[in-house]
């Protein structure tokens, strides 16, 4: 065991006195050590039950003759850093997540481990150190959100956001902004729709680094601690047959991932996660297999944003494996994958079958015959585009209107709200990039602001930031190059004629190439908005968003 490093012979004599000093007995210093990762904290709702769940999972791999160690990881809320500052700082811990539990798992020796994530970052960045480490690893989450109600309708974050752009449009009034406040997020958990934290946690289930109902069981009941306890206990067993991160996470388990990610209309943050945790994996994932993917793959879900079912409801309706199940039946995924139940795909999904129709669509009867994400290429985003298709307006699938260029973010914020932007625009919003912004921001409030005011089927927008998996609409994100390293989106002019078709995957600005190149010889590199910290750190290593935003040591 990697733990007799620390615990055997002689020369791990004072190695053994500081296990001792924690109180561990002889006895428990003979089983092998099973590191705990937990990202419970108490400033971030789908994290503040995470306590339960570790215990939990201390029971199952003491039940199954192990002794579990916690340690810590961080996290970030992405609702309460939305619109501010604090967003710069969300994409980038997933980097943080990743190296700090490297630096644990192999200062400490531990045999295996057990990550306990939730929300946005932390699922991805526990995956990515997972595929780094390899040594026996499995995943289970606190769990999503249980939906609020609000009139009777079910509701959520997405919703909140909304009402802030209809309250500012004068279409609801304060109180009832209020009692969406209130109503829109009633427990703990991960929000409740298929946004990112959900998306990612699907996946886990996707790419077989977690147990059945990992993606879909709400936070507060009771059957989540039961899985808990159920993974403390598998995790023994994957040491044993020692069947670790890299014999799961394969090229062909990554492209089940996409085709998963296609059927259930994900976050496009997935478009950023996919990659950097197949690059810990030694894959690489071009995101062009998307629309690949996409072109043979229904999609079979409109969860919220996209439409107005919940996590909730995809768990009542046999959840990830019944999803799997149905898409199979086209033969898309390669089922013969070895997975953390010990067993492969074909084993995991047999039996597990589709419990509501209007939940999960058959596959002769699918929202789309494509998949819920595309990858959109031109003269605006030479190396790539992505844009949630499955919560675009049909009529939007297909737009061309005037550029309303803004420079950040809160500038485009005030230019909507202070009905600046009308019907027909395409609001483009830059310097928001992985090295831009720096950190890659989410722009769920200019998205919110346009739905809010009703601008949902006649606006588009477009950004090298990226989206929430709260966004709806013709909301086009991670437009690669960016505009901090002299990507095209730098060179758009207010007035420009942008055509965007989502059907053809194609996204362009109708300037000649002769003026793009006048344009370019006069455009020059800003100065970096932040020059200190770990962000100034961050922006000189990252990648560009259409490689995952990975960070990279610069070529000498």
């Amino acid at each position: 065991m990697r733990s007799d490093a620390i615990k055997k012979g002689s020369k791990s004599a004072p190695h053994r006195s500081l296990l001792n000093a924690l109180g561990l007995t002889k006895e428990e210093m003979d089983r092998p050590l099973i590191g705990i990762v937990s990202s419970q904290n108490d400033i971030v709702p789908g994290h503040m039950n995470l306590d339960k769940i570790v215990e939990a999972v201390k029971i199952g791999v003491a039940m199954a003759g192990g002794t579990p160690i916690v340690f810590p990881a961080i996290a970030v809320c992405d609702g309460i850093a939305m619109g501010h500052q604090g967003m710069k700082y969300s994409l980038v811990t997933r980097e943080l997540i990743a190296d700090s539990t490297e630096a644990m798992a192999m200062a400490h020796a531990f045999d295996a481990l057990v990550m306990v994530p939730n929300c946005d970052k932390n699922v991805p960045g526990l995956l990515m150190a997972a595929a780094r480490i390899n040594i026996p690893t499995i995943f289970v989450s606190g769990g999503p959100m249980l939906a609020g109600k609000v009139d009777g309708c079910k509701t959520s974050l997405s919703s909140m956001f909304e009402a802030v752009g209809a309250f500012n449009a004068g279409k609801i009034t304060e109180e009832k902004l209020e009692e969406f406040e209130n109503k829109a997020c009633p427990t703990c958990g991960s929000c409740s729709g298929m946004y990112t934290a959900n998306s990612m946690n699907c996946l886990t289930e996707v790419l077989g680094m977690a147990l059945q109902g990992n993606g879909t069981i709400p936070a507060v009941y009771s059957e989540r601690i039961k899985l808990a306890k159920h993974t403390g206990m598998k995790i023994m067993e994957l040491l044993e047959k020692d069947i670790r991160p890299r014999d799961i996470m394969t090229e062909d388990a990554f492209k089940n991932a996409l085709t998963m990610d296609m059927a259930l209309g994900c976050s496009t943050n997935s478009m950023l996660h996919l990659p950097a945790i197949a690059h810990e994996a030694g894959v690489e994932l071009n995101i062009d297999l998307a629309n690949e993917i996409s072109s043979k793959t229904p999609n079979l879900c409109h969860l919220a944003p996209a439409g107005n079912t919940y996590i909730e409801d995809l768990h009542e309706a046999g959840g990830i494996y019944a999803v799997m199940n149905e898409i199979n039946k086209l033969g898309l995924l390669k089922t013969d994958l070895i997975t953390c139940t010990g067993k492969t795909i074909a084993e995991n999904i047999k039996g597990c079958y589709n419990k509501n129709t209007e939940v999960i669509r058959p596959v002769d009867n699918p929202y789309s015959e494509t998949g819920g994400i595309a990858v959109l290429r031109g003269n605006l985003a030479p190396d790539s585009c992505v844009v949630k298709r499955s919560a675009v307006a049909p009529e939007m699938l297909k737009h061309e209107g005037p550029a309303r260029v803004f420079d950040c973010e809160e500038d485009a914020l005030d230019a909507i709200n202070s009905g600046k932007i009308v019907a027909g625009d395409v609001v483009v919003i830059r310097y928001e990039g992985p090295k831009g912004g720096p950190g890659m921001r989410e722009m769920l409030n200019p998205t919110s602001a346009i739905i809010g005011r009703g601008l949902g089927s006649s606006v588009a927008l477009i950004t090298d930031g990226r989206f929430s998996g709260a966004t709806r609409g013709a909301a086009i994100g991670h437009v690669s190059p960016e505009a901090a390293v002299g990507g095209n989106i730098a060179l758009v002019e207010e007035g420009d004629i942008i055509q965007i078709d989502i059907t053809a995957n194609t996204i362009n600005f109708l300037v000649s190439d002769e003026e793009l190149e006048r344009r370019r010889a006069n455009w020059k590199p800003r100065e970096p908005k932040i020059t200190t910290g770990y962000l100034s750190r961050y922006a000189e290593l990252v990648t560009s968003g259409n490689r995952g935003a990975v960070l990279e040591i610069p070529k000498r």
